[in-house]
């Protein structure tokens, strides 16, 4: 298995970026992606999860309304948009799976619920 960040940069605040992750060597339908972000000096955290079959999306206080999951099983992708970008949203943006997204409708980001990672995409917000 294997997941390839693409799509990070450096955007002006207020700005909009679209990262993706390539998921190779697995059936993407049958996988839960979360997306997780690293700032410099801080532990990871998650801000997306899109849940295996269904689709269902779910997301961090920091980040809802801004940030949309989304997935092309037949381009065995997912994608992270990023609207209305500030400078807090810099970090090293990381894709995972398998997981879990929630647990009882609430969202969950547990780190050592994920096996395999992407490599990072670096996403720099400043004027």
């Amino acid at each position: 298995v294997q997941l390839v960040e693409t799509g990070g940069g450096l955007v002006q605040p207020g700005g909009s970026l679209r990262l993706s992750c390539v998921v190779s060597g697995v059936t993407l339908e049958h996988y839960t992606i979360a997306w997780f972000r690293q700032a410099p000096g801080k532990e990871r955290e998650g801000v997306s999860c899109i849940r295996r079959y269904d689709g269902t999306t779910y997301y961090s206080n920091s980040v809802k309304g801004r940030f949309t999951v989304s997935r092309d099983n037949a381009k065995s992708t997912v994608y992270l948009q990023m609207n209305n970008l500030n400078p807090e949203d810099t970090a090293d943006y990381y894709c995972a799976g398998p997981g879990y997204c929630s647990i009882s409708g609430s969202p969950i980001f547990d780190l050592d619920d994920y096996v395999y990672w992407g490599q990072g995409s670096q996403v720099t917000v400043s004027s």
